[in-house]
């Protein structure tokens, strides 16, 4: 398998997509934060001292999704069409669950932007309650759908 990122040198390059097609492409990625019981209280309760846990890192995920072609050095900067993130507790976790969908109609897929979103979004949770429990852990982040392009459609088993 030739990885697409490494030229015949093996030099690091940014992939040539002028040729692909345009197509309609969405990416789903999910991961996330374990924490202590009662910081999850806090989190659904809303007693958090900065405010609403989910809220604010729904949207740092959408943000965060929009700024991915700034962060990793060989994405394509794409016209995002949608991002929406879903931020579930779960008391058997426990933590929060977090899901992010996003779609372009473009010549690459949106896998790093649907992961970027769910990182930003687990890190903004962290941030906002790290002084009720700096024990937190992120994890579990993957791909769990990919469709559209040449590739065709990917689905974690």
């Amino acid at each position: 398998m030739m990885l697409t990122h490494f030229d015949t040198k093996g030099d690091a390059h940014m992939v040539d997509v002028s040729d692909k097609e345009v197509t309609a492409r969405i990416a789903v990625a999910a991961g996330w934060i374990r924490m202590k019981p009662e910081t999850l209280a806090l989190i659904s309760d809303g007693t958090a001292k900065k405010g609403d846990v989910l809220g604010v890192a729904r949207l740092a995920g959408i943000m965060g999704s929009k700024k991915t072609a700034e962060l990793i050095p060989l994405c394509h900067p794409l016209p995002v069409t949608k991002v929406s993130l879903d931020l579930t507790t779960d008391p058997d976790l426990p933590g929060v669950r977090i899901e992010a969908t996003v779609k372009t109609t473009g010549q690459t897929g949106v896998e790093m932007e649907a992961l970027t979103a769910v990182s930003t979004a687990a890190l903004t949770v962290y941030d906002m309650v790290k002084a009720a429990d700096k024990g937190m852990e992120i994890g579990g982040i993957h791909v769990r759908l990919k469709d559209g392009g040449k590739s065709g459609r990917y689905e974690a088993p």
